[in-house]
């Protein structure tokens, strides 16, 4: 299908350690989508900020430019389309 991004990481019940996005452009928004049945949450570091992760969550942040991470969560799958 017809998508503005170059590609697609589906991500499977994976913690995410601290990471910028390296394929990013510093002046784009990048997308998150969170999928399953968890109770994750979001860190965005530079900005100590923690987001509820639920599934039904779409976040767009600057991935290239601010730390984000996903840590251990409780219960549940995840999925996460970024």
């Amino acid at each position: 299908w017809p998508s503005i991004y170059l590609g697609i990481d589906v991500i499977v019940n994976q913690e995410t350690p601290p990471h910028q996005d390296q394929v990013s452009a510093p002046s784009l928004l990048d997308l998150v989508v969170s999928l399953g049945t968890h109770d994750a949450q979001f860190h965005i570091s530079e900005i100590g900020t923690i987001f509820d992760y639920k599934p039904g969550t779409m976040i767009y942040l600057a991935g290239k430019v601010l730390t984000h991470l996903v840590p251990k969560w409780g219960k549940g799958e995840r999925i996460a389309l970024a």
